[in-house]
């Protein structure tokens, strides 16, 4: 009866979310949130703040493209002292996000508070928690731990001012994970990036779509799953299939309703080439992985061979070598380019990665920059040129 009662209660609730993209991305990320129905999404540095029920916790974790977690927001008091916040964390309700046999791990950030000491916030916690729940704690590594999985409950934790904010990851594995990419080439991109770049300049699957310089395939792939409609969580497991109150039922239909939304083939041409053999293997066997083998024409080829395989103008959206990224002068890619966009892909609009203006000037053409980021450490911006007569 206890379980019922507080699935119940987790289901009509509504809750304090937060959904977590990278610094540059929260617009096209509060875009998606608004596509999937959210009109309480607020823009802060690295997220969105949101409020939504348990139903549309599932559906984000399902649905989006750009962000790397969604969190519930657990707790929020003020603690000035060690007694004040071993006191506060007796009222958490931990038992709604953590069962006996679970693991734990608390990521704490302190800013200007009596409390700086991360550590032993941590361990006043996880004391707390492992009380109330049974729960083994784990200590929590300085960087994200992409390796991280749906099985370990992570709760991250923000003190500002002396005021302590709690919030349970509802993900698990980080939301770029689609569980596709198993093989990877040189100077890989997230999949969350790469859905940006295509969301940010408002492809949608109807126009043709090329990327000449394709990789591993991120980019064709991410194409493929937008222009087909399919939920890049689909296929993949998460931390809330593991709380007490998770609504399986409620779940199961929102991932049955997903994959029966999604159409059997895509639109419109996705064409996906790269000069290395071994890129073109990686991208083949991670399309069959991520379902849309039959949808990314992949080809072996240099950039100068590129060319469009659609009568219809498109868009050629890639994420080239930034020279600092791999250590070769690439100015004389960035202007072999500039130079198809003038004349084979006359027409087609351009989005590109480019982490230098002086790269951009060697594409000799107008650019509108749409968002600014980080990829492997490296400040890029994404970029779109206007239609080339």
């Amino acid at each position: 009866m206890r379980n019922v009662t507080k699935r119940k209660y987790m289901a009509d609730s509504l809750l304090d979310l937060y959904s977590i993209t990278a610094p540059g991305l929260e617009r096209v990320t509060a875009s998606e949130l608004a596509a999937l129905g959210v009109t309480s999404g607020t823009e802060t540095h690295g997220g969105i703040v949101w409020r939504g029920a348990m139903r549309d916790l599932y559906r984000a974790n399902l649905w989006l493209r750009t962000a790397t977690r969604v969190l519930v927001r657990v707790s929020s008091f003020h603690a000035g002292s060690f007694a004040e916040l071993e006191r506060r964390a007796k009222t958490i309700p931990w038992g709604r996000f953590v069962r006996a046999r679970d693991h734990v791990r608390f990521r704490v950030t302190c800013h200007k508070s009596a409390l700086y000491h991360s550590d032993a916030v941590a361990q006043r916690l996880g004391e707390s928690v492992s009380a109330a729940t049974g729960c083994t704690v784990g200590v929590d590594p300085e960087v994200e731990d992409e390796n991280a999985t749906f099985a370990e409950q992570l709760f991250i934790v923000r003190i500002d001012h002396d005021i302590v904010t709690v919030s349970a990851d509802s993900s698990g594995t980080l939301l770029h994970k689609r569980g596709y990419r198993l093989a990877t080439a040189k100077a890989p991109m997230r999949e969350t990036l790469a859905a940006a770049m295509l969301l940010s300049c408002g492809w949608a699957g109807k126009e043709p779509l090329v990327d000449p310089l394709c990789g591993s395939g991120t980019i064709p792939i991410e194409a493929a799953l937008i222009a087909r409609n399919m939920a890049p969580g689909a296929n993949r497991e998460f931390r809330f299939e593991r709380w007490p109150g998770f609504d399986r039922g409620s779940w199961q239909l929102l991932r049955e309703e997903a994959l029966a939304g999604a159409a059997e083939s895509a639109a419109s041409s996705i064409v996906a080439s790269d000069r290395d053999a071994g890129a073109i293997d990686a991208a083949m066997s991670n399309a069959v992985r991520a379902g849309v083998g039959g949808d990314v024409q992949i080809v072996q080829q240099p950039l100068s061979t590129a060319s469009p395989t659609d009568d219809h103008a498109g868009w050629l959206v890639t994420n080239p070598p930034y020279g600092v990224r791999v250590g070769t002068d690439v100015r004389n890619l960035y202007a072999r380019l500039g130079s198809m966009m003038r004349t084979s892909f006359a027409g087609w609009r351009l989005g590109i990665l480019s982490a230098s203006p002086e790269l951009d000037r060697q594409l000799g053409m107008p650019l509108e920059q749409l968002f600014e980021t980080k990829n492997g450490g490296i400040t890029i911006r994404f970029m779109t040129g206007g239609i080339v007569e």
